[in-house]
């Protein structure tokens, strides 16, 4: 149950594995709704999103497991938290027993995190912060744009009303009369 806990807070909050597995207790703000992502990459503080969802599946994880110290997701050693490399071998061995032929890592779960939230229309500066990232250009080119995103985009074109003779006719346009036979 700490390995799917893990896995799914890399995905509900689009966390970088690194950073899951350090989370401590007192990082899930559930008041304000936040997680705190201490030293995140590049040394940085940042707050990641927390889900209800999320919220309620780390409740019943925490009253399952009931964590040790400080870390959300501890290690076996005392005092210290889950390896990358033991989240790593759940998430692939998961795979597996789903039956999925794909290769499945956890990073692929940050990388669905960001295309979703682009998915659903949520801003790409807002994806930016709830990243992490420092450019704009580094989550442009994590953030695919999936082909039913760009089949549902609507035209400028299909946007403006054709204007018809009587449509100018009606705005004092001398020039859309009736052309002489």
């Amino acid at each position: 149950m700490m390995y799917r806990a893990a896995l799914m807070t890399c995905y509900g909050a689009g966390l970088r594995i690194s950073e899951a597995t350090r989370l401590k207790i007192a990082d899930i703000d559930s008041e304000r709704m936040l997680i705190r992502v201490e030293q995140g990459k590049g040394k940085k503080d940042r707050y990641a999103m927390l889900s209800h969802r999320l919220l309620s599946m780390l409740r019943a994880y925490y009253r399952a497991y009931q964590p040790k110290g400080e870390y959300l997701f501890p290690s076996w050693r005392s005092g210290h938290h889950m390896k990358i490399d033991a989240l790593s071998l759940a998430c692939r061995e998961a795979s597996q027993r789903l039956g999925l032929h794909k290769r499945i890592t956890a990073h692929m779960l940050r990388h669905s995190f960001a295309t979703h939230l682009l998915e659903n229309g949520t801003d790409v500066r807002v994806i930016q912060v709830l990243l992490g990232h420092e450019r704009i250009d580094t989550t442009a080119r994590y953030t695919r744009v999936s082909p039913q995103v760009i089949g549902s985009v609507i035209s400028p074109l299909d946007r403006n009303k054709p204007v018809t003779p009587v449509d100018q006719r009606r705005k004092g346009n001398t020039q859309a009369r009736k052309p002489k036979p």
